[in-house]
């Protein structure tokens, strides 16, 4: 293997010996392959700042000219095109990993269910994503939202947000529509690195623009360009190819259902299309939960998968309870800003866990303690709450203990590839519970 690099003016080949650099030869072999990059731009820095070299490229349709397969030729016409354009602001490094990779899942939630969608992304892992539909009252009041003035791409993207705030907070954003001024609007007050969308109305841009004095980036994704069949990554000194995981999800996967309640109703299926595009983008090993058309908690990065549902859970948990009566009626003294008031809510719902010192911090944001949220309070809640919850994972469940879990959180639905030796285990668990299992044969790790 035999790369040729091109620095703006430089162009640097690597050869056991020397050629001139103006041409690529391509080997005979077909097992022999070249890559070929053009320089873009640096980059702020690495994955962290002692990383001084970063910068971005784009692929030279050299890379292909001696390639025999013509479909992998054909797929890569748009492989020398920037993916999206710099409107404003100074990219760094994790900034693009998690603007494709966001960027990427909310495409893909549009044309599977051909609604406004939003991710909001940290680390390369969705913390929450979700599609425009309508907001009631309590989430309205919960989302600190007036939801009659949502559209439906705001609505999509204070779902996403809201899914998991604390995690949420700095993220970079992906909005699948044409960014409009009430979304501008929604996104001015977060605290975000960034945002990825196929365009802005004008007004959309100018209050975007003035966000993070003047620094918050902003690249309008072209919704056209599509990206080489095949994919390459260096990692210490070692390449590696794969076929682009290009798996479109879609509804008739969801047709193999597998318990013994086959009630499979079309909200239940958009939300396990929702959790199951949001796994595929999701660090593994992953599972989320979904509910009324956004995330409601991503369980990300875990070497168990049962881990991740209890992770996963933790986040439905606090969503649900976020919504209780006493939660939302916390009176806080004047003056305190939005991000403290939704932080002390958070600490509310577990306010036995305060230390000392961090509960009488807490009690400054009110003139007088407020009512403890009893643990009988909260279970008496979620009982009630937590219905009709949909679980989605990367790769099957390869053990019961997932699926018990699972039940306590008012999981109903259940999609996952399937393919373990124990699959009748498992789907025997799900049917004590009465739960929905289906079966789509597609796994999706994402590393």
């Amino acid at each position: 293997i035999f790369i040729l690099i091109t620095f703006q003016n430089t162009q640097l080949l690597y050869l056991p010996t020397y050629l001139p650099t103006y041409y690529l030869r391509i080997m005979a072999e077909s097992n022999e392959t070249s890559r070929v990059y053009n320089f873009v731009r640096n980059l702020k820095y690495g994955c962290n700042p002692h990383q001084k070299f970063a910068a971005i490229y784009t692929i030279d349709q050299k890379t292909w000219s001696n390639e025999k397969d013509q479909a992998i030729k054909d797929a890569a016409k748009d492989a020398s095109k920037m993916p999206f354009e710099v409107l404003n602001g100074n990219p760094g490094y994790i900034n693009l990993l998690d603007a494709l990779n966001a960027w990427q899942l909310v495409l893909e939630l549009k044309e599977a269910l051909n609604l406004p969608a939003a991710a909001s992304f940290k680390h390369v892992s969705p913390a929450g994503a979700a599609v425009g539909v309508e907001l009631d009252e309590v989430l309205a009041d919960v989302y600190d939202v007036d939801a009659k003035s949502l559209t439906p791409l705001a609505a999509a993207y204070i779902r996403a947000r809201h899914a998991d705030p604390k995690s949420s907070f700095g993220d970079f954003v992906a909005l699948s529509d044409k960014v409009d001024e009430q979304t501008a609007k929604i996104l001015k007050r977060e605290v975000s690195d960034g945002i990825i969308a196929p365009g802005y109305d004008e007004k959309a841009l100018e209050i975007l623009k003035q966000k993070k004095g003047g620094k918050y980036l902003i690249l309008e994704g072209d919704v056209s360009y599509k990206p080489p069949t095949n994919e390459y990554r260096e990692v210490y000194g070692l390449v590696f190819a794969q076929k682009r995981n290009d798996t479109v999800v879609t509804k008739k996967m969801f047709e193999n259902v597998v318990s013994k309640n086959k009630d499979y109703p079309d909200s239940a299926v958009i939300d396990g299309i929702l959790a199951t595009i949001c796994a595929k983008y999701t660090q593994s090993n992953s599972v989320g939960f979904s509910k009324g058309g956004q995330m409601v908690g991503v369980g990300a990065g875990q070497q168990s998968r049962v881990d991740c549902v209890k992770l996963a859970g933790s986040k439905l948990r606090i969503w649900s309870l976020r919504q209780h009566p006493k939660v939302r009626g916390l009176k806080f003294k004047k003056g305190i800003k939005r991000v403290e008031r939704l932080n002390a809510r958070l600490q509310y719902i577990d306010e036995n866990d305060m230390t000392g010192p961090e509960r009488k911090a807490w009690l400054q944001y009110f003139d007088e303690p407020p009512k403890s949220l009893t643990e009988q309070e909260k279970k008496d809640f979620l009982k009630d709450d937590l219905t009709g919850v949909t679980l989605a994972s990367d790769a099957f469940f390869p053990f019961r203990d997932n699926i018990d879990v699972a039940a306590k959180f008012g999981v109903k639905y259940i999609a996952q590839p399937g393919g373990s030796t124990r699959d009748s285990a498992v789907t025997s668990a799900a049917d004590e519970y009465g739960m929905v299992m289906v079966h789509h044969g597609i796994r999706v790790f994402h590393h």
